[in-house]
C-alpha cells in the first residue's frame, strides 16, 4: 500500500509539473499577445487551449537534423541532461500538508522528504547547465559554443548569490528540510520570511532575480541571445531534442517558483488559517507559484536584454556583495535575538 501511495503521489506531482510546463508555453504566448494588443493562439481548441498538444505533436513529427561534425553521443545526451535535473528537483517540494482522500491517509503531498531538501534542489539545478554547455560544444557550431560558454559563466556568477540568499533563510528557520521551513512560517502572515525586517525583502528580490539568471530567462537569456547568436546553444537542434531543452527550461521555472514560495511566502500555509484542508493549501500554493510564473513572463515582454558585460558586473559587483551583507545582517539579528 505504501508503494502504491508513493507511486500515485509521484504520478500526480510529475504529471502536474509536465502539465504546468506545457501550459506555460501557451501562457507565454497568450500573455505576450495581451501585452502587445494581439490575440495569440486561438485556432486549436477553445481559445487555443489545445495549442501545447498541437506543438507536442509537431515536435514529434519534425525531421531530426544532425549537423556535420557534431559529436553524436553528446549531441543526443545534452537535451536529456538539461531536462532531467529540472524534473528531479520537484521531488522534495512540499505542495500541501497531510492528505486524506477516500478515507485513505496519503501522508504529505510530496514525493519524498529529505533533511537536506534545499541542498538537493540547489545541487541538481546546477547540473542542468551541463546540458547547455555540452549541447553547445557538441553541435560543432561557433554560435552554439558561445551560447554554452555564456551559460556556464552566467551560472557561476548568479548561483553564488542564489545560495547565499537561501542560506539566510536556512539561518532564520534553522532547517534545510523544505517542510520544516514551511512549518516555521505557520500562523500569521507576518511569520513569513519575506516579512522579516529588511533582510526578508532584500532576500526575496535577490532570490527572484537570481532565479531569472539561473533559468536563462530574459533579461538574462544570453545563452540563446537571438540577435547575436541566432539561437545560441540550441541553434542546431530540432524535433524532440529541441523540445527537451524548452521542457527543461519551463520545468526549471516552475521549480524555482515553488522554491521561492517555500522559502519566502510560507509555502502552502494559508494566512490566519493554520488548519486549512489540504486542497485549500494546494490552491494557496498554486496561487503563489502562479504569481511568480506570471512574473517570469511579464519581465520577458517588458524589459530589454542586458549587455553581457552588464550582466557579469551586476552579478559580481552588486548581487554578491549585497547577498553577503544580507547574510551577515541575518546572523547579527539571530545573535541579538531579534529574529
Amino acid at each position: 500500500m505504501a508503494f502504491l501511495t508513493l507511486l500515485l503521489k509521484a504520478s500526480l506531482i510529475y504529471g502536474g509539473l509536465l502539465g504546468t510546463a506545457a501550459l506555460m508555453t501557451l501562457a507565454e504566448r497568450k500573455v505576450s499577445a495581451w501585452m502587445q494588443l494581439r490575440v495569440g493562439p486561438n485556432r486549436v481548441g477553445p481559445g487555443g487551449l489545445l495549442q501545447p498538444l498541437a506543438d507536442g505533436v509537431k515536435f514529434i513529427l519534425k525531421e531530426e537534423v544532425t549537423p556535420d561534425g557534431a559529436n553524436m553521443w553528446i549531441f543526443r545526451l545534452a537535451p536529456m541532461l538539461a531536462a532531467i535535473p529540472a524534473m528531479m528537483t520537484v521531488a522534495v517540494v512540499p505542495f500541501a500538508g497531510q492528505v486524506e482522500l477516500f478515507g485513505l491517509d496519503f501522508g504529505n503531498l510530496s514525493v519524498t522528504d529529505l533533511d537536506i531538501g534545499l541542498l538537493f534542489i540547489l545541487a541538481l539545478s546546477g547540473l542542468s547547465v551541463y546540458g547547455v554547455i555540452l549541447g553547445g560544444w557538441a553541435s560543432n557550431s561557433k554560435y552554439s559554443l558561445l551560447g554554452g560558454l555564456r551559460a556556464s559563466a552566467q551560472m557561476v556568477s548568479y548561483e553564488l548569490s542564489l545560495i547565499m540568499t537561501a542560506l539566510a533563510v536556512v539561518a532564520l528557520t534553522g532547517a534545510m528540510d523544505l517542510r520544516e521551513i514551511v512549518a516555521a512560517q505557520a500562523g500569521s502572515i507576518f511569520n513569513w520570511n519575506v516579512f522579516t525586517p529588511v533582510v526578508g525583502q532584500v532576500g526575496l528580490v535577490l532570490f527572484v532575480i537570481a532565479t531569472f539568471a539561473e533559468t536563462n530567462r530574459h533579461p538574462f537569456d544570453f545563452a540563446e541571445c537571438e540577435p547575436e547568436l541566432v539561437g545560441g546553444f540550441h541553434t542546431e537542434y530540432s524535433s524532440m531534442k529541441f523540445a527537451l531543452f524548452f521542457l527543461g527550461e519551463y520545468c526549471a521555472m516552475t521549480v524555482m517558483a515553488c522554491l521561492t514560495t517555500v522559502l519566502f511566502l510560507g509555502g502552502y500555509q494559508v494566512p490566519f488559517w493554520e488548519d486549512a484542508p489540504w486542497f485549500v493549501q494546494l490552491g494557496a500554493f498554486g496561487a503563489k507559484v502562479g504569481f511568480f510564473l506570471f512574473l517570469f513572463i511579464w519581465v520577458r515582454w517588458t524589459l530589454p536584454r542586458f549587455r553581457y558585460d552588464q550582466l557579469m558586473n551586476l552579478g559580481w559587483k552588486v548581487f554578491l556583495p549585497v547577498a553577503l551583507a544580507n547574510l551577515l545582517v541575518v546572523g547579527a539579528l539571530i545573535a541579538l535575538g531579534w529574529a
